[in-house]
C-alpha cells in the first residue's frame, strides 16, 4: 500500500506543479490544489506506513495550506473572475465601447498590422490619477523567459479585441520600441 500510496503521490505532485506553475487561469490553478491535495494525502499514507513522522507532519500542513489554495482560487477568485467576465459581457461604455478586464491583460498576443502575432502582453501600467493607461509591457522574442526582451507600447497603439492586442504596427516598428529595463 505505501508503495502505491507513493507513485500517486508522486504524480499527483508532479501534475499540480505543472498546473499551479503554468498559471493557466484561475480555474487551472485551483485544480492544481485539488490535485496538490490528493498528492498530500497521498504522503500521509505514505509517512504513516512507514513511520516518517516528518513526511507525515509536513504533508498534514501542506495539505492545510492546498485546503487554502482550493478555497483562493475555485472559491475567491474564481468569482471575482466570473463577475468579471459577466460585466464585460453586459456593459459597454456611453460612446458603445466595450470594456475588458483588465486582469485579462497578462498573456494576450499581439498582431502587428499584417495580423501576424509578434509579441505578448506581460502587464500595463496606468497613471495614478484617473487610470488612464499608458502603455502596455510587451515580450518579445525568447524561450521560457530567455532572451526575451520587454518593451513598452504606447496605448493609443492598441485596441483589445477577440481576446488579443491589435497594433497598427508593423513587426520591425514594434521591435523598435523603447525597452522596458528594470533598475
Amino acid at each position: 500500500m505505501a508503495d502505491f500510496a507513493g507513485w500517486m503521490a508522486l504524480v499527483a505532485t508532479c501534475v499540480a506543479a505543472v498546473m499551479t506553475a503554468s498559471n493557466l487561469g484561475v480555474r487551472v490553478t485551483g485544480w492544481g490544489f485539488v490535485i496538490f491535495t490528493v498528492g498530500a494525502a497521498a504522503w500521509v499514507v505514505v509517512g504513516i506506513a512507514t513511520d516518517q513522522t516528518q513526511l507525515l507532519y509536513s504533508n498534514i500542513f501542506l495539505g492545510l495550506v492546498d485546503v487554502f489554495g482550493i478555497w483562493r482560487w475555485l472559491g475567491r477568485r474564481a468569482r471575482i473572475s466570473d463577475t468579471a467576465q459577466a460585466e464585460v459581457a453586459r456593459s459597454t461604455l456611453e460612446d458603445g465601447e466595450a470594456l475588458f478586464s483588465i486582469a485579462t491583460l497578462d498573456g494576450l498576443p499581439i498582431k502587428a498590422k499584417d495580423g501576424e502575432i509578434v509579441a505578448y502582453a506581460v502587464d500595463a501600467l496606468a497613471a495614478s490619477s484617473g487610470g488612464r493607461i499608458s502603455y502596455l509591457i510587451i515580450r518579445l522574442g525568447g524561450v521560457g523567459g530567455l532572451g526575451e526582451t520587454l518593451h513598452r507600447l504606447p496605448w493609443r497603439a492598441t485596441r483589445i479585441a477577440d481576446g488579443e492586442v491589435k497594433t497598427d504596427l508593423d513587426k520591425k516598428a514594434i521591435q523598435r520600441l523603447p525597452v522596458a529595463v528594470a533598475s
